[in-house]
């Protein structure tokens, strides 16, 4: 179990601290929301969830393989939809795939991706297009299988 507190600041601003390591993190709503986008939103959080979690599990993968996995990157897409409520529409998940990495270690490296527990707790409704750019793969990224 982890705790985590809040607090509303005003002017929809929050400010969360993490119980565990005392450190915090703040939101703001976006510009296109009534709020001054100043910080992520709430929605930009899950964004970010999504692409640190999916890189993190695939983290633990590399580490057991002895894979070097230093220097992936992800880069997530947000699409929101108005109706019938507003809500995270679709996520772009990309990765780019470090040098040094062995061609067997793409396919358990794309699974473990998409085990992730923040990717497995989205609602379905939430499209996750996740895409993979090895270095061989200069041009357009591959997407997931």
């Amino acid at each position: 179990m982890v705790e985590i507190e809040g607090v509303y600041e005003g002017g929809l601003h929050t400010r969360a601290r993490h119980g565990p390591s005392g450190s915090e993190i703040e939101t703001d709503a976006p510009v296109d929301n009534h709020g001054r986008g100043e910080a992520f939103s709430p929605t930009d959080l899950v964004a970010a969830a999504v692409g640190s979690c999916m890189l993190t599990v695939m983290g633990i993968v590399a580490a057991r393989h002895h894979w070097p996995l230093v220097g992936a990157r992800f880069r997530v897409e947000k699409h929101m939809a108005a109706a019938p409520v507003r809500r995270i529409a679709r996520l772009v998940v990309e990765f780019t795939l470090p040098e040094g990495l062995p061609e067997a270690a793409h396919k358990p490296l794309e699974r473990a991706a998409h085990t992730c527990p923040v990717h497995q707790s989205l609602h379905p409704d939430v499209e996750v297009d996740v895409r993979f750019r090895w270095p061989e793969s200069a041009g357009a990224p591959a997407p997931a299988q």
